[in-house]
């Protein structure tokens, strides 16, 4: 991530970053694939994020 941002939007950007994963194995295991994929994920190319902090 570059140096020139402020902590405040470098947070927002890494927590999406941090939710933007594949749920784990187990978890897909536990409820026997009735969870099997993260509904939130977001694709860097098409879906831009909304970061309004300066």
């Amino acid at each position: 991530m570059g140096s020139r941002k402020s902590p405040a939007k470098k947070k927002v950007l890494s927590k999406a970053l941090k939710q933007n994963r594949r749920i784990p194995i187990f978890v897909i295991a536990k409820t026997g694939r009735k969870v099997s994929r993260n509904t939130k994920s977001r694709n860097w190319r098409f879906k831009k994020l909304k970061v309004k902090v300066d």
